[in-house]
């Protein structure tokens, strides 16, 4: 796709006063890193606070008197465990499969007022099973994430520092109206703050003089990654179910019905043959999604996922493996020809603390 057809973000005059690289992710144009490397912004994350551009995600407002029950009847997770003001990861399950169509947060913003954030390129899938208004366009998106996160962030305003963990609360900043959420994707305590375009530069700006470390796509995956993260089309998909990636805490089982309720529960019911797991491999040398996964010789599984762990120091994946596999079973990776050792592992790979 030609960088005409793509989408570009608000903030990509800020990235490219940056020296950004840029490339094409969901549709959109995106920085992948900055000068400073993949590797210091991960650990940047990890350590302080680095902030992400993640405008790429969809949001799909719902609101009104139906929305509640729209969004109850449809999604996997149980609304009624959280109320306005807070934050929820739900699934978007296919009628038929019951696959993962979508993994969804959901900001609920006020009474009646609902904000669906799906994948970028699954906004249109997300509006088609739901409903809604797409004002992905009105705004921008910057996740703020570390153990340090709250406190910077709280220097560029305090009540952004109030917003605890699936928290969501609306800040007046700028002369505009910020939505706030205690929300991200590394592993990390931090903060996604959504505001209008008009003030997405100054936003970031203001993140960046007081200490947030710009951070691209690649480390937000690496640090996903090693958090044991599922990633759609990856970990999640059409084919996947919430039970094979062993994610059935986001299924409200007390509700009535949701869709693909009743093939996720005759799943349930036979078992799963094959769930997603960790492997911890040796060396430095990462192993790559699409591996074949060994065990004494025979093909177990797949790589769904795989990098190198910049806090660790060796390579490590996830991979959907039979059932019966135990933590410390030893595995090979076959990358290319050539075998990688590896032992099986749970997940995450690195616990850091909530906030």
């Amino acid at each position: 796709m030609s960088e005409a057809g793509l989408r570009h973000s608000p903030l990509e005059p800020n990235h490219r006063s940056l020296n950004a690289k840029l490339v094409e992710f969901g549709g959109w144009l995106m920085p992948v890193s900055y000068p400073s490397g993949t590797i210091e912004e991960h650990l940047a994350c990890r350590h302080r606070a680095a902030m992400f551009d993640v405008s790429h995600l969809g949001t799909v407002r719902l609101s009104g008197a139906s929305a509640f029950d729209r969004l109850q009847a449809t999604l996997t997770n149980d609304l009624r465990k959280i109320g306005p003001g807070r934050a929820q990861y739900t699934h978007l399950l296919d009628a038929e499969t019951a696959g993962v169509v979508d993994d969804i947060i959901v900001w609920w913003v006020g009474d009646d007022t609902f904000d669906v954030m799906p994948n970028a390129s699954n906004t249109d899938r997300v509006i088609d099973a739901l409903g809604g208004i797409d004002v992905t366009s009105t705004r921008c998106v910057v996740a703020v994430q570390g153990p340090n996160a709250r406190r910077l962030a709280a220097s560029v305003d305090p009540a952004f520092g109030e917003v605890g963990r699936f928290r969501v609360a609306t800040v007046e900043w700028s002369g505009a109206t910020l939505t706030v959420a205690g929300t991200g994707y590394t592993g990390e305590p931090g903060l996604e703050i959504a505001g209008p375009v008009e003030v997405a530069g100054a936003l970031w700006d203001a993140l960046a003089a007081v200490g947030c470390t710009p951070a691209g796509l690649a480390a937000r995956d690496t640090l996903r990654l090693e958090a044991g993260l599922p990633l759609h089309g990856h970990e999640l998909g059409p084919s996947i179910t919430s039970l094979d990636a062993d994610l059935g805490w986001v299924i409200g089982w007390d509700k009535p019905d949701f869709r693909g309720r009743s093939v996720l529960a005759a799943q349930r019911n036979a078992g799963v043959s094959h769930r997603l797991r960790g492997i911890a491999t040796e060396g430095r040398r990462p192993p790559r999604e699409g591996a074949a996964v060994l065990v004494a010789g025979s093909h177990v599984g797949t790589v769904t996922s795989g990098n190198f762990s910049p806090v660790l120091g060796h390579g490590i994946a996830m991979a959907f493996l039979p059932a019966d596999l135990l933590d410390e079973q030893s595995v090979s990776i076959d990358v290319r020809g050539s075998l990688i050792e590896g032992t099986i592992c749970p997940l995450p790979f690195v616990r850091s603390p909530k906030g």
